[in-house]
């Protein structure tokens, strides 16, 4: 004879959203039992905690804490090392085509400035006269 947590725990997940939808139908603190049950136990598992089957993803020794981080270290240093090195030099990469970026933006603002101030022509030296009330 199974115990009735076994039994309600070999619920599939789709029963227990509709349990969950039917609880807050019927009485809302029911609906929002049920679903915090689902998320404790783990039955969802996009949440990133719950104590039940998909606790296996506990981050292991050598890990970050968050578990869509990629691990802290392989194990083998010369590879991290390797790792680190890449990882810098693709940085410093990058960085040097954000200031090369920012300079083709300067030079095309520069141009289209230089345009800009070539056709209004002599009018940049005058400043923009103001129309004086007039007395008829």
């Amino acid at each position: 004879m199974t115990s009735i947590a076994a039994r309600l725990n070999e619920l599939p997940t789709l029963l227990w959203i509709a349990l969950a939808m039917l609880g807050f139908v019927v009485w809302w603190p029911l609906g929002l039992a049920v679903l915090a049950y689902i998320l404790w136990s783990g039955r969802m598992g996009c949440c990133g905690f719950g104590f039940g089957r998909w606790n296996d993803r506990a981050p292991r020794e050598g890990q970050a804490q968050d578990w869509f981080s990629r691990p802290r270290t392989s194990g083998n240093r010369a590879f991290d090392a390797y790792r680190a090195e890449t990882l810098r030099r693709l940085e410093d990469e990058h960085r040097a085509f954000q200031e090369y970026l920012d300079r083709l933006r300067m030079a095309k603002d520069r141009a289209e400035f230089d345009q800009f101030m070539a056709e209004r022509g002599g009018r940049a030296d005058s400043p923009p006269k103001t129309k004086s009330p007039s007395k008829e």
